[in-house]
């Protein structure tokens, strides 16, 4: 049995909640807490395999409260939030930051025509993220809050001319002209899709255009936050839209993102693939048409296989192709698809990506 600790100050969310998780055989409730303080008793007194977490409470809020535990008895956590607070928002991505490894929307009710589809995601997000391998972390002394103003980082910018992988042997990107990156992903992708756009820099010579599936109401909160740890430009697709170096894309909840070969963005609501809208698939699949040898794809962290067969096409056109190690994945379901496909060429952590990357402003400059 996977043990479950609810978290949330609503009595009435938490028996809904319970209810939810009750449901499932697989599933059982280890207690359930009113605020963040308690929940962090809980988490050392009943040894919960996944918590899932509520950001707005008295006493201690839902970003401390995953910070506390990530600190002193790390478990896998599931932000589950309400998104029409920007507040709540903001703090759902400040909660990733501190170590959260999914975020949520607060299911509707019974009765609700949306609410079978929201209590099914919740138990298999719960399920799959029980199964995270999480650890320790520590609060270091000089942690960077806002890239754009010159703050100090956590995590250091490093541009390297090679990118070794693990047996020592230099990966090598043929002097081509990449006019464009393509990034999918999924569960897990948000504080991957930092790291790699934090090591970035300002000056980066390639638009990147990128789709994280991620809950109704959540994206322009999760933009602006990763806006403000990195040093590109980054916004919300807009159709027509013409791609500019130094800038991300990031396509808008409900819709498709596709690239002309003049380099317009192409918004459109045709009907989902792999069941989603947007979809990595539709995204690589018009960029391999647009762009072919000149572009690179990125697959990240994420269920199902979103993406994999693009990725591919991709590889087959020419592009540079990449898909995130396992070992640093959340989930490793769309990237081990791609790399079962041998549509990958490279096999890299989020880390490894931002250097290879660099790469190419290197080989620009080089002329």
């Amino acid at each position: 049995m996977i043990k479950v600790l609810i978290v949330d100050d609503s009595p009435t969310i938490q028996e809904y909640l319970r209810h939810i998780i009750s449901m499932d055989e697989e599933l059982e409730v280890a207690g359930m807490a009113r605020d963040g303080d308690e929940a962090v008793r809980l988490v050392q007194k009943t040894h919960p395999d996944v918590v899932t977490m509520d950001i707005q409470m008295p006493r201690m809020d839902g970003y401390e409260a995953t910070r506390k535990i990530m600190e002193v008895h790390p478990v896998p956590i599931v932000v589950i939030s309400s998104t029409l607070d920007p507040e709540q928002v903001s703090d759902t991505f400040r909660a990733i930051r501190a170590g959260a490894v999914a975020a949520l929307e607060k299911p509707k009710g019974p009765g609700h025509p949306e609410s079978d589809r929201m209590a099914a995601k919740i138990v298999q997000t719960v399920k799959l993220m029980s199964e995270v391998r999480v650890v320790k972390r520590f609060s270091p002394a000089n942690r960077r809050t806002d890239r754009k103003s010159g703050a100090s980082r956590d995590i250091p910018s490093k541009c390297v001319s090679v990118c070794p992988d693990k047996s020592g042997k230099v990966r090598d990107i043929r002097p081509r002209e990449v006019k464009v990156v393509a990034i999918g992903a999924s569960t897990g992708g948000p504080p991957v899709i930092r790291t790699i756009l934090s090591n970035l820099p300002e000056n980066f010579p390639v638009p990147i255009l990128l789709v994280q599936h991620i809950a109704p109401g959540f994206l322009q909160g999760m933009v602006e936050w990763l806006d403000k740890e990195s040093a590109l430009s980054l916004q919300i697709s807009n159709h027509g839209e013409r791609i500019r170096a130094g800038h991300a894309y990031f396509a808008p909840d409900g819709y498709h993102t596709g690239i002309s070969r003049t380099g317009e963005i192409l918004l459109s609501r045709n009907s989902p693939v792999n069941g989603l809208r947007p979809s990595v698939s539709h995204l690589f699949q018009s960029v391999a048409e647009a762009f072919g040898r000149r572009a690179a794809g990125v697959l990240l962290t994420g269920m199902g296989k979103d993406g994999a067969p693009e990725l591919k096409l991709m590889r087959e056109a020419g592009a540079v192709t990449i898909a995130q190690d396992k070992e640093s994945s959340v989930v490793h379901g769309m990237p081990g698809e791609a790399i079962k496909l041998e549509a990958a060429k490279h096999i890299l952590s989020p880390e490894e990506i931002a250097d290879f990357l660099c790469q190419l402003e290197r080989i620009r400059g080089k002329g």
